[in-house]
């Protein structure tokens, strides 16, 4: 390979690199790894800053006329207690909404701009409006009422009772946030959750459904059951979430196994069952592979033992055989059909060997 071929290689494989880097789902995985720093962080736009100086100002006006009130100013306030009461009271409230109203910019500024996926952003501007929309009613209550004790109290005890009533409903909703915030997985993902394993087809404010994979055993079986199965979101808080398309590296280790006798050709079988396996998996899988450990390089994760390119292993068997294994990438989803077509390559190569590769015959299996 020529310079000039090297040089215009590389250039093709960092362009592939900066595509996949592109994707959503891979910014947000390489913004959780300890190595990558975010590239740029988020800044608050003119409207942003504006809106935020307005807020700012309310709070000075609403605080000089709380000091105004609370001045006896021509026997004013003696006259009409109550109604001074309820002004101030009123003008309590709408501090606090307005600091409300601040506080909530600077974290849909700082906090949900953060994150790269739109409809995680979507759905949790929706849930902050609502928590935005109680907090504003409580103010209010607390302004008409005058005792915020009596309040807060009241709020309190409404909260433990409802809290008591529905609380998997109200852990399976902060599950589903944790979900958009860290994304443990999203729709598409083949995961496995306690005994539960498939592809994700839908993640809702309180439940996950999953498209049955394996039937309980993901990496033995890789085709689907034809039955889906729901699980609370609240799971997520208590269980361990084994994701098999992780953004920065959509793939898993596949094996398949065979027994040969000790007076094979072993050197033979291993450059077949390698040689097979290469053509199978296929130059345009071995790329993509380079691209991801491009990106792997970027986290704690040893890139170096990511390996293209299918091995040869041999073990001892306790019947008297050994065991010869290849191992290989492949997408999880494409599991089970490459395994099939891999297990009648390998067959028919070594089986035009008799001679070379000594297979169990008989009762002696």
């Amino acid at each position: 390979m020529t310079d000039e071929t090297r040089t215009e290689v590389e250039q093709v494989k960092e362009a592939e690199v900066e595509q996949v880097k592109q994707q959503a789902d891979v910014k947000q995985a390489l913004k959780q790894t300890s190595r990558v720093k975010p590239e740029e962080k988020p800044k608050a736009e003119t409207k942003d800053k504006l809106v935020l100086s307005t807020h700012v100002i309310m709070l000075m006006v609403l605080g000089a006329l709380r000091y105004v009130l609370q001045l006896s100013l021509f026997g004013f306030t003696a006259k009409h207690p109550n109604l001074i009461q309820l002004i101030q009271g009123l003008d309590l409230a709408a501090i606090g909404i307005v600091l409300t109203l601040a506080i909530a910019k600077i974290g849909d500024v700082y906090v949900i701009g953060r994150i790269d996926s739109p409809v995680a952003r979507y759905n949790l501007r929706r849930v902050a409006k609502l928590a935005l929309g109680l907090l504003m009613v409580f103010f209010i209550v607390s302004a008409v009422v005058h005792n915020w004790y009596t309040t807060v109290a009241a709020l309190s005890l409404f909260s433990l009772i409802v809290g008591l009533a529905v609380q998997t409903p109200v852990t399976s909703f902060l599950g589903w946030i944790y979900i958009l915030a860290r994304a443990p997985y999203r729709v598409g993902d083949r995961i496995k959750i306690g005994d539960a394993t498939g592809d994700v087809i839908d993640v809702s404010y309180l439940d996950t459904t999953l498209w049955e994979f394996g039937g309980g055993d993901l990496l033995s079986t890789d085709h689907p059951t034809g039955r889906i199965i729901k699980f609370p979101n609240s799971k997520i808080l208590s269980s361990t979430v084994y994701n098999y398309t992780w953004p920065l590296f959509p793939y898993v280790w596949n094996e398949i196994k065979f027994s040969v006798a000790y007076n094979s050709d072993l050197a033979f079988i291993a450059e077949t069952m390698q040689r097979v396996a290469s053509a199978e998996v296929g130059e345009s899988m071995k790329r993509q592979i380079r691209v991801y450990r491009e990106l792997l390089s970027q986290t704690p994760v040893d890139q170096l033992e990511v390996r293209e390119e299918p091995s040869v292993l041999f073990r001892v068997n306790a019947n008297t055989w050994l065991d010869v294994i290849v191992r290989y990438l492949v997408h999880p989803k494409e599991a089970g059909r490459v395994k099939t077509r891999l297990i009648r390559r390998l067959l028919a190569e070594l089986n035009a060997s008799p001679e070379r590769v000594m297979f169990p015959k008989g009762d002696a299996r």
